[in-house]
């Protein structure tokens, strides 16, 4: 079965959406428990590489919502319904102020909502300024627009060189292990390139600074004391807002917070979530400020 599904996927499917272990011997998951994945031998496997099963596979709370929603409504937010107004409320109430009085977007990806962010970034923007920064490494999502933002993808050699979009900076990552800052200044210095990209645009100030609240793909880094305060005041000073992505990140993944942007006591403009949220279903969400929502909906 393991050979025919193998060759079914490479007949069937683009080379680019790759199996895991295929040069050794390709996984043939077959059921989910927890934090297990359980081969069609009845082997078990620790998983270590899924991120959206955020409280496991199968937990059987999330079952059997899933599993009497689907059998009595599924629809889109535009019709009334006492449900979807709770989770926004409920997910409100986790936030910061201003962004406890801000507004919710339910959309059913990481991607999508940072292409929404990205909309809603340029919306807000009073000077018209373009320019957003990112950091090296990143990974904002797979739509076209986010992928603009995301070095791990634009900086890939089959874009040979000219992926990356001329309305993109890309800032070091503040990487403490293998970057060039490591001392108890390692925030502050990182920060520097993040305000000399602001100061390189002059009035025309820059649109957005995107960031991962904890960098994954980057290499499971965490910003030093005082980085993201610090990018915050250059970036905000420059007539840009603030976009915290926490697909990875957010709903008490770091263990001490809800979100991972509160451990550096900062409060960023907009918030992003994945399909975490939904333990893996097509559930997702951004978070924003009512200036930034009201700059938007005027659009």
């Amino acid at each position: 079965l393991k050979a025919r599904l193998l060759e079914a996927r490479r007949r069937d499917f683009c080379p680019a959406q790759s199996v895991s272990y295929v040069n050794t011997d390709p996984l043939l998951v077959v059921e989910g428990r927890g934090a297990r994945l359980i081969d069609e031998r009845g082997r078990s496997f620790l998983d270590t590489r899924n991120n959206v099963a955020h409280v496991g596979h199968a937990h059987p709370a999330v079952a059997a919502a899933v599993a009497a929603q689907v059998s009595t409504l599924n629809t889109n937010t535009r019709y009334l319904h006492p449900t979807v107004c709770e989770l926004a409320r409920r997910l409100l109430d986790t936030m910061p102020a201003p962004l406890r009085d801000g507004v919710v977007f339910f959309v059913n990806s990481g991607s999508e909502a940072n292409d929404l962010a990205l909309r809603l970034a340029r919306a807000a923007n009073t000077r018209g300024a373009s320019r957003c920064l990112v950091v090296e490494h990143a990974y904002h999502g797979h739509t076209s627009a986010v992928i603009g933002l995301s070095p791990y993808k634009f900086d890939h050699r089959s874009f040979g060189g000219r992926g990356q979009p001329e309305w993109v900076t890309k800032c070091p990552a503040p990487d403490l292990f293998r970057g060039p800052h490591r001392g108890a200044d390692a925030g502050r210095r990182y920060a520097e390139a993040v305000a000399e990209a602001c100061a390189a645009e002059g009035e025309g100030g820059v649109c957005a600074f995107f960031i991962e609240s904890g960098m994954s793909v980057a290499g499971v880094l965490l910003p030093p004391a005082g980085y993201l305060a610090s990018c915050y005041e250059a970036v905000r000073a420059a007539g840009g807002v603030c976009v915290a992505d926490e697909v990875q990140t957010g709903l008490g993944r770091f263990g001490t917070c809800w979100w991972g942007f509160e451990q550096q006591g900062v409060v960023p403009d907009i918030v992003t979530m994945g399909k975490p949220m939904g333990n893996g279903m097509p559930l997702a969400a951004v978070v924003a400020t009512r200036r930034g929502s009201d700059a938007f909906s005027a659009g």
